[in-house]
């Protein structure tokens, strides 16, 4: 398992990470910033990381990392090509073997005042490691269905708190099926690699024998071509943040589809003011929202509400 992460590293580092691929696991986060202190996230808790590989509270004998360094962790995780990962690199991430998510800061080269065009001279390197829990959403599956058929889900939480884990577990649950109803065909547009961890065409996580996936692929035309060719009853998208995207999947309510989507957020007043709606135009898109938070460094679902005039939990 470790192996899925340990060739990102130069030969130099190879010691210094050697504890943080063996503990992956238990590992969130890596974050490296230029001649700052190694941080990892491990199991809710932030540690640092020595010379020798071993971890520490304090910052003080903790291994900082150079910006060569840098470059050549992310050269790495390209491939040595980053011109083949510049669409990815302007959206500020790529996603590696395994499923690994790189979040990368530094000198943006802009075109024009909104464009992005790619990035150079790395400063920072977020590295999000990849879990799959493949039992998280089945405490609440028989909350999500009615008469045997499948709901519309919003899944909302703050950042950090298992919103793409959930909607994985979801998703290839209601593909395979489950004791409260029938396996669906469900297509998922993985705008950012996330769902599915693609990597060159293999996916890092099992979403399940119905499932069809459009990878790096912009919302709007991938639920277009997912209703035109794969005859979906279900799709998924990942972190709706913008009006527009709340629009699209209004219109895509009435296309006799159900709908599994995530969001920011801490409540279910978070996200009616975060989009300006009342709850029920949101409840004529989603039938269902699934609110998560973290408690004791694990993610976990704090409660399940209905958008119609029934109680749920």
């Amino acid at each position: 398992m470790e192996e899925t992460l340990r060739w990102i590293f130069p030969a130099e580092m190879q010691k210094v990470f050697e504890t943080v691929c063996l503990q992956q696991s238990k590992i969130s986060e890596i974050r490296l910033r230029a001649m700052r202190p190694i941080l990892i996230r491990r199991s809710g808790e932030e540690w640092f990381v020595e010379e020798n590989g071993r971890l520490t509270k304090s910052p003080d004998p903790a291994a900082k990392i150079s910006v060569k360094q840098l470059q050549t962790i992310l050269d790495r995780a390209c491939q040595n090509s980053p011109y083949a990962y510049e669409e990815e690199l302007k959206n500020g991430f790529l996603t590696i073997r395994g499923g690994h998510r790189i979040g990368v800061t530094g000198q943006v080269v802009a075109e024009g005042e909104k464009k992005i065009r790619t990035q150079k001279y790395i400063t920072g390197l977020n590295i999000r490691v990849a879990h799959e829990v493949s039992t998280a959403a089945d405490d609440v599956l028989s909350q999500i269905y009615r008469k045997g058929q499948v709901l519309s889900v919003l899944i909302l939480s703050p950042p950090g708190c298992g919103k793409t884990t959930f909607l994985r577990a979801l998703i290839r649950r209601v593909s395979d099926g489950n004791p409260y109803g029938g396996g669906k065909n469900v297509g998922v547009v993985d705008e950012r690699s996330e769902i599915a961890g693609a990597y060159q065409g293999e996916f890092a996580y099992d979403l399940g024998m119905r499932t069809d996936v459009l990878d790096a692929c912009p919302k709007q035309a991938g639920i277009s071509l997912l209703l035109r060719s794969m005859s979906p009853e279900v799709i998924a998208v990942d972190e709706i943040g913008e009006q527009g995207d709340y629009e699209l999947l209004r219109k895509l309510s009435t296309c006799g589809c159900k709908l599994f989507a995530t969001a920011h957020g801490d409540s279910l007043q978070d996200i009616l003011r975060k989009f300006m709606l009342t709850k029920q135009e949101l409840g004529a898109v989603f039938d269902r929202v699934v609110l998560l938070e973290k408690r004791d460094g694990k993610c976990q679902v704090k409660a399940v509400e209905a958008l119609e005039d029934e109680a749920c939990i």
